[in-house]
This record gives structure tokens, sequence and C-alpha cells, in this order.
């Protein structure tokens, strides 16, 4: 399975925020969209990834405030990036790796779309279940005759 299985499913709705804007602006988008990560874009690439995580730690290195802190001051400037080519066990053993929750997907320098976590384990049970439903019909379909051979067979 590759990541572009999971774009496919998921869609290419994509939000993205550039360096300059207030942290205050992203947690905004963040909260109403009810998303985890914003894509930190400029003049039409990608500097930059800014999760829940990151946002957090600038909060408390602030005292418990947003303040005046721009996205910059919070963001990722090197995140973890796939192709939608990317096998989805290399996908998720890099997150696993790096401890990251969400992954911008890149085809050259054009962002494709955001792969979390959840997306990775939702496809990796989703195929499970398939292959599962798949050998069970195989089972219950299996041929009577040959049975009933093999058991006089060993007569």
């Amino acid at each position: 399975m590759k990541v572009s299985d999971i774009l496919r499913v998921k869609g290419n709705t994509l939000y993205t925020v550039t360096p300059a804007q207030p942290l205050s602006d992203a947690v905004d988008i963040m909260s109403s969209k009810d998303i985890g990560s914003l894509v930190v874009m400029e003049k039409g690439d990608l500097v930059g990834m800014l999760t829940f995580r990151e946002v957090i730690v600038a909060i408390v290195k602030n005292g418990g405030q947003v303040g005046t802190s721009t996205v910059h001051a919070a963001m990722d400037e090197h995140p973890l990036t796939c192709t939608s080519e990317t096998d989805l066990d290399e996908v998720r053993r890099m997150m696993l790796d790096r401890h990251a929750r969400y992954m911008p997907v890149m085809d050259q320098r054009m962002l494709m779309g955001v792969i979390s976590l959840y997306d990775v384990a939702k496809a990796v049970v989703d195929s499970q279940n398939f292959e599962n439903q798949m050998l069970k019909a195989y089972i219950r379909d299996w041929p009577q005759e040959e049975t009933t051979k093999h058991k006089d067979a060993t007569l």
C-alpha cells in the first residue's frame, strides 16, 4: 500500500499558514477546523510544519500565553516528508522513529496533502480487515468434495 492510497480516500483539503502569521491565527485555524497540524508555506515552498505539539511548547515558553509569537517561532523547520509513492510500511517506520504524528506529502516541490499517524493506522487496520474477510470467505467456500475425498483416502 502506498501513501497515494491514503490520500485518495482522505481527500485533498489542505490548511496552510505562513511563517509570518501570528501563532494565535494558527491556533484559531487549528481549533475551528478541528485539525492537529498546519503546513507552513512561503512563496509556494514548504518551510515548516506546525502541530499542536509545537504550539504547546511555544505557549509554555511564553508563560502560558500565545502572546505575539509568530508561526515561525514555533514551527518545526525540518519536517519529515514523504511522496505519494512512498510505501506505507516505510512511512510508519519514519513516523515512529521521529515520533511524528503528521507528515506532509510532497511530489517534488508540490504539496499533495498531509497524512497523520491515525491515517496510517486506519489504512493498516482496514487492509487487515479486508484480508481477514477474504480469508474467511475463502474458507467458507472451501469445496466440500475435496474434504470428503481426503477423508476417504485416509481410511
